[in-house]
C-alpha cells in the first residue's frame, strides 16, 4: 500500500522544491546523500465545501492514511487535523482551513470570487494535492487579504501544494538533538523562523519543532508579478510517551508559531 503513498509524495516534493529551492540544499546537507524521513507535510485550505479540509483528506484516506487528532487555532482562524498511515516512515500530514466566515465580509467576498467558480468536483482530480493555485487573482486583492490574514494570502497566491515538508530528526544519521540541526543549518547560511524562539516545544510536551524562513518566489498575479514567501523547511525531534511509542501528535502552541514561517518579514 505504500507505493501509491511514495508516488505522491514524490510529485509533491517535485512541485514544493520548485519554488523552495533551499529546501533541496538542506536535504542533501543534513542527509550527506542520503535519504532523508519526512515527519510531515502539510496544507492549507479554506473552509468552503469545494475545497475544504476534508476534500483533501479524500485523497490520503484513499491510499491507508487515517485521521488521528484536531486541533484549534483561534487567533489565526484556523481548525486543523492531521493524518497517519499505518507505515511509520510514511509522512504524517497536517491539513489546516480557514474559517472564512470569521472574517470581514470584505475578505469573505474575496475568498469566494476566488472558489465560487471552480468546477464543483475540482478536488477530485487525481493530482489536486499538487495542483498549484486553480484561480486568478490581483495582487491589490493578495495585499488586502495579506493586512487580514497572510494565511489566507499565500493560500490565494500558491493554491494547493505542500507549505511545508519536516525533517524527522528522529531519522537522521548524525543528529541526535535539534540544536544540532540548528547549529548546522546557521552555519550553512540559512535564517531561522524565530517567532516564539528558535525552538518550540520541548521534551514535556513531546515535541520539538524548528523552521527556515520561507523563500521567495515569483508569483503571476493577474495584474502583474511580484516575489513573495513561497514555503519552507522545518525540522521535528519527537520524544517517547509512557507506553515508549514516539509521540506522534501536534502541539497547537507550537504548530502556532511554526505558521509565521511564511510571514512576509
Amino acid at each position: 500500500m505504500t507505493a501509491p503513498v511514495t508516488k505522491l509524495f514524490n510529485n509533491i516534493w517535485l512541485q514544493y522544491i520548485a519554488v523552495t529551492p533551499s529546501a533541496d540544499k538542506i536535504h542533501q546537507l543534513l542527509g550527506d546523500g542520503k535519504d532523508v524521513i519526512n515527519d510531515h507535510v502539510a496544507y492549507r485550505t479554506f473552509d468552503i465545501e469545494k475545497v475544504n479540509l476534508s476534500k483533501l483528506a479524500n485523497h490520503l484516506l484513499a491510499i491507508g492514511y487515517t485521521e488521528c487528532g484536531q486541533y484549534d487555532f483561534a487567533a489565526k482562524k484556523l481548525t486543523a487535523k492531521h493524518f497517519e498511515h499505518s507505515d511509520s516512515t510514511m509522512p504524517k500530514v497536517f491539513i489546516s482551513e480557514l474559517r472564512v466566515k470569521e472574517f470581514p465580509e470584505a475578505i469573505q467576498k474575496i475568498i469566494h470570487s476566488l472558489v465560487d467558480n471552480l468546477p464543483e468536483n475540482i478536488s477530485e482530480q487525481e493530482n489536486f494535492l499538487y495542483s498549484g493555485r486553480p484561480w486568478k487573482i490581483s495582487s491589490t486583492d493578495y495585499k488586502i487579504l495579506l493586512a487580514e490574514s497572510e494565511y489566507a494570502a499565500w493560500l490565494a497566491a500558491w493554491g494547493y501544494r505542500a507549505n511545508h515538508f519536516t525533517v524527522s530528526i528522529n531519522h537522521l544519521k548524525g543528529y541526535d538533538c535539534i540544536i544540532a540541526v540548528n547549529d548546522t543549518l546557521k552555519a550553512a547560511g540559512y535564517k531561522l523562523n524565530t517567532t516564539g524562539g528558535e525552538i518550540k516545544g520541548d521534551a514535556t510536551v513531546m515535541l520539538e519543532q524548528s523552521s527556515t524562513l520561507a523563500d521567495k518566489a515569483l508569483v503571476e498575479f493577474s495584474d502583474t508579478s511580484m516575489e513573495i514567501p513561497s514555503c519552507f523547511y522545518e525540522f521535528a525531534k519527537r520524544y517517547p510517551k509512557a507506553d515508549g511509542e514516539l509521540y506522534t501528535g501536534f502541539v497547537a502552541a507550537s504548530a502556532d508559531k511554526i505558521f509565521e514561517s511564511t510571514n512576509a518579514v
